[in-house]
C-alpha cells in the first residue's frame, strides 16, 4: 500500500527578517520605502508595524506613501497598537507574527518597532531559542536624523542612544545642515557608543521624494543598492544574543506554537488596516480621543467620522501650537480633500491621499520634567512636585472643543 506523506507542521522557516529601528520620527517611514522599492515583482513580503498609541496611523502613512496599492505589489502590513511589543509581554508580539506569517506566507519580514521602543528589550525576545528555526534574523538597521542629533535634548536622551547601542547598520539621513566638524563629531559619537556599527549616510540626507528627484541618480542608485544589501547581512548583535538565550534557557520566552493551537483561542493583539478600522468602528462610537502618559511622553490621539471635514490652514496652526510637540501624524478629511499628515520637529510633510474610513490624528508631546542636576541644594520635594505639575498640563478636553471647532 502506498504511504501517504505527512505535512511538516513546522510551517514557518528560516525566514528572512530585519529591525529596521530608530527614535520617534528619526525617519523609518522613509527607509522602508526604500527598502520596499527593491522589492522583486515575484516575491511576497509582509511588514510588522508596532504602534505605541492607540489610533493605529502607520500603515496608512505606509499604503498612502506607495505609487499603488501594496496588496497589488504582494506586501502585507500588520499592525500592533496601543503600547511597546518590546516593553511588554512577548505574547502579542508573538501572536503578531504567527498570524502574518501563517495569513501571507511571506519570503522576507521587516520589522518596525515603535520610536519610543527598547531595541535590546526586542533584541532579546526574538533572540529566543523558539525563534531561531522560523527566522533569519539580519542585520539591524537603525535610523538616525542628523538634525535631531544637533539638539543636546537628543543627544543626551537614554532612548535616543540606545537605538545606536544595538544598531548592526546606522543609517544617517537629514544631514545636509552639517558642517564636515559636526559630522566628524556625529562620527566619533556614534563610535563610543557602538565601535562596531556600519555608517550609511543616506542619498544627499534628503527624503524619500527629495532622492526620487534628484539629479544625481548615481548617489541615489549606489545608496540605494547598499541599503538593500543589508537585507541579507547577518546580525551579529542578535548572533551574540542567541549565543546568551541558548546558554540561559531559563531566559528563554513563551514557545511558538502553531496558529491551530494557540492563536485560535488568544485575542489578536493586531489586524490589517482595514479590520483594524471596521473593529474600532463596531467597537466604540465616533468621534473618540485617548490619552495617556508613557515614559516622559504625553500621547493623544482623535478618530472622527470621515464626514467631518476640518478647515485645512487652521487645523495645522492649531496642530503647530500646540506644546513641546515631538510628533504629529493622521490622515486627514479636510477643506483641502483627505490629506496624510506627517510633521516632527525638523520636517513637516502633507500630502493628498484616498479617501479613508475615518479621520486619524495622533501627537505625541515631550515632558518637560528636565531638572538641572547642577543645581546646588535642590529641595527633593519641590522637584518631584513640579515634574508632577508639569506631567498635567495639557487641558484635553479644551483640546477636543478647539478641534471639534475646526470642523466646517
Amino acid at each position: 500500500m502506498m504511504s501517504i506523506p505527512v505535512k511538516n507542521p513546522i510551517i514557518f522557516q528560516n525566514i528572512p527578517c530585519t529591525l529596521v529601528t530608530g527614535f520617534l520620527g528619526a525617519g523609518k517611514t522613509t527607509v522602508i520605502n526604500q527598502l520596499l522599492a527593491t522589492k522583486p515583482n515575484d516575491e511576497r513580503w509582509a511588514l510588522l508595524i508596532n504602534e505605541f498609541g492607540r489610533i493605529g496611523i502607520d500603515g496608512a502613512l505606509l499604503t498612502s506613501s506607495q505609487d499603488t496599492n501594496l496588496e497589488q505589489k504582494n506586501i502585507a502590513i500588520r499592525e500592533v497598537s496601543g503600547g511597546c511589543i518590546c516593553c511588554t509581554s512577548q505574547l502579542p508580539l508573538q501572536i503578531a507574527i504567527s498570524r502574518l506569517l501563517s495569513d501571507h506566507h511571506p519570503q522576507r519580514l521587516l520589522i518596525e518597532p515603535t520610536g519610543l521602543a527598547h531595541p535590546r528589550e526586542l533584541i532579546l525576545q526574538l533572540s529566543a531559542p523558539h525563534w531561531q528555526t522560523a527566522l533569519k534574523m539580519n542585520a539591524v538597521i537603525t535610523v538616525l536624523s542628523g538634525e535631531q542629533w544637533q539638539q543636546i535634548k537628543y543627544r543626551d536622551h537614554d532612548g535616543f542612544q540606545a537605538h545606536v547601542r544595538d544598531a548592526d547598520v546606522l543609517i544617517i539621513n537629514r544631514y545636509v545642515q552639517l558642517d564636515t566638524i559636526e559630522k566628524q563629531a556625529l562620527v566619533e559619537w556614534i563610535t563610543k557608543l557602538n565601535s562596531q556599527v556600519k555608517i550609511i549616510w543616506a542619498a544627499s540626507g534628503l527624503t524619500a521624494s527629495e532622492t526620487t528627484a534628484s539629479s544625481d541618480s548615481l548617489v541615489t542608485d549606489a545608496y540605494s543598492s547598499t541599503l538593500n544589501d543589508q537585507l541579507n547581512q547577518p546580525s551579529s548583535i542578535i548572533s551574540n544574543q542567541r549565543k546568551v538565550s541558548i546558554s540561559n534557557p531559563k531566559k528563554s520566552m513563551i514557545g511558538l506554537q502553531s496558529p491551530a493551537n494557540s492563536l485560535a483561542t488568544v485575542p489578536s493583539s493586531s489586524s490589517s488596516t482595514d479590520e483594524t478600522k471596521a473593529q474600532a468602528s463596531a467597537d466604540s462610537g465616533l468621534p473618540y480621543r485617548y490619552h495617556e502618559e508613557q515614559q516622559d511622553f504625553q500621547l493623544a490621539g482623535w478618530r472622527l467620522p470621515a464626514h467631518y471635514i476640518l478647515n485645512a490652514d487652521d487645523l495645522q496652526n492649531w496642530l503647530l501650537a500646540l506644546p513641546n510637540w515631538q510628533r504629529i501624524k493622521g490622515v486627514v478629511h479636510t477643506s483641502d480633500g483627505w490629506l496624510q499628515i506627517n510633521f516632527n520637529p525638523g520636517s513637516l510633510t502633507t500630502r493628498t491621499i484616498d479617501p479613508q474610513t475615518d479621520s486619524r490624528l495622533e501627537i505625541i508631546l515631550q515632558l518637560d520634567n528636565a531638572v538641572d542636576t547642577n543645581a546646588a541644594n535642590t529641595d527633593i520635594e519641590e522637584t518631584e512636585n513640579d515634574a508632577k505639575a508639569s506631567s498635567i498640563w495639557i487641558d484635553w478636553e479644551e483640546c477636543d472643543r478647539e478641534l471639534m471647532a475646526l470642523v466646517i
